[in-house]
């Protein structure tokens, strides 16, 4: 090993949070590399809608959260590209998806440890170090390289149902491609949208003021009781904090998963203000017409589909309330299900080093390491561990903060412990959840 260059850690994944990850780094000195087997960098793009924007504030950008002085934040994107006056003029705290994917690339393209069309295929412990093999898709040469440490931000997969795999993708795609197949989604005579989240409302409101200058049905449907507006109140906010997220890895995992079913209002329920544009476009609609041609259903969970002679799709179809099943038929699904995490094949030869809570996801400790030496780290796969925040853009830099000071074995980023008004738990908790803080150096 003496020979051998060792770095000082690999982040395999270049989404949002490694992408966060890797800018914080620039002032640490660390030496780090990022694969991802993708070309190249864009953030959904099957979901750019012109009008979709983020559901947090510009200032839960890669950087400012940690170090509101870093060069990578996205006020300054916006004064390197000449639009920060625009941005102030439209005083709006969110930014459109569109050019929050284009600062994603803007980030990427002033580091130089971000490499595209590279895929990890096997990571391997060898003495005290990672022997990480990756393939460099363009030569398809292996290429070697050893690191202290492992970050996995792999990002998730767009889920759909079993059943609904039988389909072929000129009857059922996921909302992550919708931009793709837009053109032949339009020339439909029915179109369903199966989920009741904010990209589902996002493709609903699409189609719905697309609709007079084509012919088809449009419906909607989610097995929820309701279209439930994301929550956002200010109080509810606090729990997306450090503190909240002490108080829950403490608890039991029987509680945990509980709790991480009742919490998927506070950050998949659809924003407030489209809800109230899809109503006022409904409204208007009915002012010249009975609105026939487009359906919108709560309580309906969609239990199977059947290609038919006639190229449609029967729809198996069932009230949760009342448990009554039915059909119906339609011309193309449109499937709003979500995202799942799944565990990378190429950590199958440490597989062993790793702390499960189940077969398919990680037993994360509190500082994000999943392995027995405290030197792999997750990025949005702990939610079983830490909670609805998991996934949340504005905890990016506090979670990076706490994986780089551990990397560094000392505090190079002020992590803050408290920023809520509210406490959670008992005295006793708080006592404790300071202690743990303290031990782990954040």
């Amino acid at each position: 090993m003496e020979n051998i260059k060792i770095i000082d850690y690999i982040g395999v994944g270049l989404g949002p949070f490694n992408i966060g990850l890797a800018a914080l780094s620039e002032k640490t000195k660390l030496k780090s590399l990022f694969f991802d087997q993708k070309d190249t960098f864009d953030w959904h793009p099957g979901m750019l809608l012109n009008d979709a924007h983020l559901q947090v504030p510009f200032i839960a950008d890669f950087v400012s959260l940690a170090d509101p002085t870093s060069p990578f934040s996205f006020l300054n994107y916006l004064k390197e590209n000449n639009r920060i006056y625009k941005f102030y003029i439209r005083e709006n705290f969110y930014i459109l998806r569109k050019e929050y994917n284009k600062y994603c690339i803007w980030v990427l393209e002033q580091l130089n440890n971000c490499k595209f069309n590279h895929r990890v295929e096997q990571i391997h412990k060898v003495d005290n170090y990672y022997k990480v093999l990756v393939k460099n898709k363009k030569t398809k040469n292996i290429e070697t390289y050893y690191a202290k440490h492992i970050v996995l931000g792999v990002g998730t997969s767009p889920w759909i149902p079993d059943f609904a795999k039988k389909l072929n993708k000129d009857q059922c795609i996921h909302t992550g491609s919708y931009l793709f197949h837009k053109s032949e989604i339009l020339k439909q005579k029915k179109i369903s949208i199966i989920g009741g989240g904010q990209s589902a409302a996002e493709i609903f409101m699409d189609l719905l003021t697309t609709q007079e200058n084509y012919d088809f049905k449009l419906e909607w449907y989610t097995r929820s009781e309701r279209f439930s507006p994301l929550e956002y109140s200010k109080l509810t906010l606090e729990m997306t904090s450090p503190e909240y997220v002490d108080y829950f890895y403490e608890l039991p995992q029987a509680k945990k998963n509980v709790l991480n079913q009742e919490h998927k209002f506070l950050y998949k329920g659809i924003n407030f203000d489209l809800i109230n544009a899809i109503y006022d476009v409904l409204y208007e609609k009915s002012v010249e017409n009975d609105l026939d041609n487009v359906i919108i259903k709560g309580c309906i969970e969609l239990k199977d589909v059947l290609s038919m002679d006639n190229g449609d799709i029967e729809l198996s179809l069932k009230q949760t309330q009342t448990h009554e099943s039915y059909t119906d038929e339609t011309s193309f699904i449109v499937m709003a299900t979500g995202y799942k995490s799944t565990i990378p094949s190429f950590l199958k030869p440490i597989k062993e080093l790793i702390l499960w809570d189940t077969p398919e996801k990680y037993k994360a400790r509190r500082n994000y390491s999943i392995d027995i030496d405290e030197r792999i780290f997750v990025q949005n796969a702990e939610q079983n561990t830490h909670g609805f925040v998991t996934p949340d853009l504005g905890m990016s830099a506090y979670r990076n903060s706490i994986i780089l000071n551990q990397i560094l074995g000392k505090p190079f980023y002020k992590v803050d412990t408290r920023i809520a008004f509210q406490e959670f738990g008992t005295p006793k908790q708080h006592k404790k959840e300071n202690f743990i803080l303290n031990k782990v150096n954040v």
